[in-house]
């Protein structure tokens, strides 16, 4: 994969999206048909307002993260980010609807960005896909999955069009 290819080169384009109203077990029902880890959440102007991934839906059968607290010189102390992490869990166990579990900050990129960008992105923050957002508007989707494609110069996969294969989380392509 030369580090210079763009993003509109291996980007899924055949899109499975969500909107925030859409039920949890609706949005479940269709990851698993189509055998996708995640997709994008647009509202009716086809703008991003989240990401709805595998991850976020199998949180009401998980075990909860309860706050770690310390005890110094007789004070207990709760760290915030553990109590901040069973807060989004909680929120997540009992939502009903798309809005209530996607993630509302995905991260994304630009038809134009390079796979070098891409791959960087994904790696620090632990991500498996990105949406492609062009103007205003979600046009496609990049995953690890197609990135990996990329590298073997697999050029049968999913990108641009076939639906893509995302049923482990770890980046398959597309939504």
């Amino acid at each position: 994969m030369p580090r210079t290819t763009l993003v509109r080169q291996v980007m899924t384009t055949d899109l499975l999206v969500f909107r925030p109203a859409d039920t949890v077990e609706t949005a479940a029902r269709a990851l698993s048909e189509r055998h996708l880890g995640g997709a994008p959440v647009v509202d009716d102007h086809g703008r991003l307002v989240g990401l709805l991934e595998d991850d976020d839906l199998i949180v009401q059968d998980a075990r909860i993260h309860f706050p770690t607290v310390i005890s110094v010189l007789g004070a207990y102390l709760e760290l915030p980010s553990s109590l901040a992490r069973m807060k989004a869990d909680l929120r997540k166990a009992v939502g009903a609807t798309v809005a209530d579990v996607m993630d509302p900050h995905p991260s994304t990129c630009g038809p134009d960005d390079t796979l070098e960008t891409v791959a960087t992105v994904m790696h620090e923050r632990t991500v498996s896909r990105l949406p492609v957002i062009e103007g205003d508007r979600v046009v496609g989707i990049v995953s690890r999955g197609d990135l990996v494609r990329a590298i073997v110069g697999d050029t049968t996969g999913p990108s641009a069009g076939a639906g893509a294969d995302l049923s482990d989380g770890d980046g398959d392509s597309g939504v």
